[in-house]
Parts: C-alpha cells; structure tokens; sequence
C-alpha cells in the first residue's frame, strides 16, 4: 500500500512540475510575442494586434482551459508595468482572451482530435467576436472615459480618420471591434492548425502526464 501510495505521490509531484514548467514557458513566448503589436489596415489604432494567444491557445490545448485563463492572466500582469491605458487594455485583453482560449480549450477536452480542435477554435472565434462586442460597449469604452478622460466621441473620430464606416460607438463595434475580433481569432486559430500536427504528439503527451 505504501509503495502505491509512494508511486501516487510522485506521479503527482510530476505532473504538477510539468504543469508549472509548460504554463512558465508558454507564458514567456506570450509575453514576448505581445510586445511585438502592430496595427491593421482600417481598424481603429488603439486596437493592436498580435500573435500572443497562440501559445495561450497550445497552452489550453495541452493543459486545459483553466490553465489557458492562468497564461492568459499572467501575460497581461506582466504586460502591466509598461501598460500605457492604466490597465484598462490589458484587462480587455485579458477578458476577451480568456473567452477565446477557455471556449476552444473546453470543448477540446472533451474532443481531442485534430477535428474537435478545427471545431473548438471555431467556436472559440465566434465567442470572442460575440461576447467582445457588449464588453467593449458597456465595459472598456466607458472606463476610458472614466478613467483616461478619453471620451468615446474622441475614440469614433480618431477611428473614423481610418475607416469612414465608423460614425458613432455602434458603428465602432461593428466596423471596429467585431472584425478585428474576428480577424484575431482566425488568425490564430490557422496558425494554432498548421502547427498543430508537428505539436499534437507534446499536446498530447503533456495532457497525459498532467491529467493522469
């Protein structure tokens, strides 16, 4: 009995240093590719994109959705200290990630095949692009307001500089945050694909050492 008990524990002691080890360096490759943000053509510029929720995206595969959310929150506190909208765009990005790896990731779990992966980051894009819109409507344009004194009729005309279809908070949703939520979600979504094959086997074994 003891000896099982002995075998148990350092089963545990190992997924555990698997676990801390794979969210430490797929955190460090977010980090390091959220740095690296540039804008898009027609979108608003304070909307910066990035590719940083590709290892987000791996980590949930590999991990689980919940340490999918723990990547995507540590990212941004690092992100913090050279923040330059009080925290308010890294607890957009925060909120609006963690709805995308977290969908993707759980449905995954439950369908761990290349398939179910196609189908998990579908939805995922789908949530974000949904679910970002009345977030930015009713939560991060008005704490620009409140906290920046950045006002949203400021935000619609430096947007309108770029896209003419962006007139008002309602056309900035649509013709600003849902595409480029969009866009974002697609784009990770084809990379997190064609590297998925190459990756799947370490998916696959770090789920299996974690989840045992």
């Amino acid at each position: 009995m003891s000896e099982i008990s002995t075998k148990t524990s350092a089963s545990s002691r190992k997924a555990m240093i698997t676990k801390i080890t794979s969210t430490a360096v797929l955190t460090a490759m977010a980090v390091v590719l959220m740095y690296l943000e540039f804008n898009l053509p027609f979108m608003p510029p304070f909307l910066k994109f990035d590719f940083s929720e590709v290892p987000v995206l791996v980590g949930s595969f590999a991990l689980g959705p919940v340490y999918g959310v723990i990547i995507e929150l540590l990212k941004n506190l690092i992100h913090l200290p050279v923040t330059g909208t009080a925290g308010i765009g890294e607890a957009s990005n925060f909120l609006t990630g963690s709805i995308y790896v977290f969908s993707a990731g759980w449905i995954y779990k439950k369908h761990r095949t290349r398939k179910g992966a196609v189908v998990a980051m579908a939805i995922g894009t789908l949530a974000l692009a949904v679910i970002a819109c009345p977030l930015n409507f009713f939560v991060t344009l008005p704490l620009y307001g409140s906290v920046l004194n950045f006002s949203t009729e400021a935000i619609v005309g430096m947007s309108n500089a770029v896209n003419p279809y962006i007139t008002s908070k309602m056309s900035l949703i649509i013709w600003g945050f849902l595409p480029f939520n969009l866009f974002k979600g697609l784009v990770v979504s084809f990379i997190t694909f064609w590297i998925y094959k190459p990756i799947s086997n370490m998916i696959h074994r770090i789920y299996s050492t974690t989840h045992n």
